[in-house]
């Protein structure tokens, strides 16, 4: 309870009133009353019919992903690329919606081998487990070591029913990740089973989560497998794309763009940023949501700095691909060290000059240029610009884009299970 009123706290602070009461609408229909299902209740036999349509799939295994993510959020990341590329390679993915963003209160059948799923509706999900149990493929429950949902208690009851459990180890456990306090005990409790029990299936983003891993349990199922690019999308731009008068005007100003897209939060390096602007050389653009009280804590109108706001995954490419220089300012701490950051690699197939901090997974890649301090930041970007038209560079982003595809990320899975 203390972790719900401390994260109710931060979307008070995040939207606002008048956002607040309507997230806080949203959380209760999807979470409670969304949990009672008169369809499912008065026509049981059709749902029972379309659930085994959807065990009828041909698929080697079948995964259930269960992570309140959502599937249609404008930050399209890793949960809906891996289950794809997964559903793409043999695999029947049943994904976890939240009626919050999805508007699925039962099931409905995205592609093949992919269909998103009501987990909170009761009488369905009693009817998925019924005829899960009648299945002889493999069967696996897969989420993130960032749920804080399911319990302990949940995934043993999956594993006694036959079910291998795939633990998608992708950031540093932290409160601050979570948007609360104090650590969801859900949150610590999985992570303390998982690394106490060598026959959980470990994914890990980042060497020094991979390292964590190897010293509570060795190496035994586990597999790394960063986060990537949808390389094909990002290579297909719809001409002419009509920009909206705020972005527009950015572009008028005529300076050379310096664009970061993601979250706004404690581990953005805003004093950087401010230098940057303060340089006279630049707009710096920024796209995103305020993940917590820090964008405003530190930044109010500085000249040359646009904060323009959250844009959709399927037209975000359109603004970048205008920047001159894409970039990552972030500090340096335990959360980004442990980061895989899925803005290199799409930074990369859109062929942009890319400037990061200091951050250990970015130091693998030789098209990212790294900055140890403010200073070597500032004078990468100029170096940066020269690099837009060199077509040897350009060939070295084209070839890390490529090999970070996220069908690349779903195969390791697949070949460890």
């Amino acid at each position: 309870m203390k972790e719900k009123i401390s994260k109710l706290v931060n979307v008070y602070k995040k939207y606002g009133f008048i956002g607040f009461c309507k997230k806080l609408y949203a959380y209760v229909v999807a979470n409670y009353l969304d949990r009672i299902s008169f369809a499912v209740l008065f026509q049981p036999g059709k749902y029972r019919r379309l659930v085994q349509q959807m065990l009828a799939e041909d698929a080697e295994r079948i995964v259930l992903w269960r992570s309140s993510f959502g599937y249609n959020v404008p930050l399209f990341q890793r949960p809906q690329h891996i289950a794809g590329n997964l559903a793409r390679n043999g695999s029947l993915v049943i994904y976890e919606v939240t009626t919050m963003t999805d508007k699925v209160k039962t099931l409905k059948k995205k592609a093949d081998g992919l269909w998103l799923f009501n987990y909170n509706n009761i009488l369905l999900n009693r009817i998925l487990m019924g005829e899960l149990a009648k299945c002889q493929k493999p069967k696996f429950v897969q989420l993130y070591s960032t749920d804080w949902k399911l319990s302990v208690e949940n995934i043993e009851n999956y594993i006694n029913s036959g079910f291998g459990f795939i633990y998608e180890y992708i950031d540093h456990i932290s409160p601050e990740l979570a948007g609360t306090k104090t650590l969801p005990k859900n949150i610590s409790d999985k992570y303390d089973y998982v690394m106490s029990h060598k026959n959980v299936y470990v994914v890990v983003t980042a060497e020094l989560l991979k390292q964590d891993v190897i010293a509570h349990r060795g190496t035994e199922n586990l597999v790394f497998s960063s986060n990537g690019v949808d390389y094909e999308f990002f290579q297909h731009m719809d001409e002419p794309f009509a920009f909206e008068p705020e972005f527009q005007a950015v572009l008028d100003k005529g300076k050379p763009i310096v664009c970061y897209y993601g979250a706004l939060a404690k581990w953005f390096d805003y004093e950087l940023v401010k230098k940057i602007a303060e340089t006279g050389k630049y707009s710096v653009v920024l796209f995103g949501i305020k993940y917590d009280e820090s964008f405003d804590q530190n930044l109010s109108g500085e000249e040359n700095i646009f904060f323009l706001g959250p844009r959709d995954y399927k037209v975000l490419k359109y603004y970048a691909a205008k920047a001159d220089v894409l970039t990552i300012p972030f500090l340096i701490n335990d959360i980004t060290r442990s980061t895989s950051p899925v803005k290199i690699f799409e930074y990369m197939a859109l062929h942009k000059p890319i400037v990061t901090t200091d951050m250990n997974e970015c130091r693998k890649y030789e098209s990212v240029l790294i900055g140890h301090d403010h200073e070597e930041f500032i004078s990468l970007l100029d170096k940066a610009m020269t690099l837009r038209e060199d077509q040897d560079y350009i060939a070295l982003l084209d070839k890390e884009a490529r090999e970070n595809d996220w069908s690349m990320k779903a195969k390791a899975i697949i070949d460890m299970l």
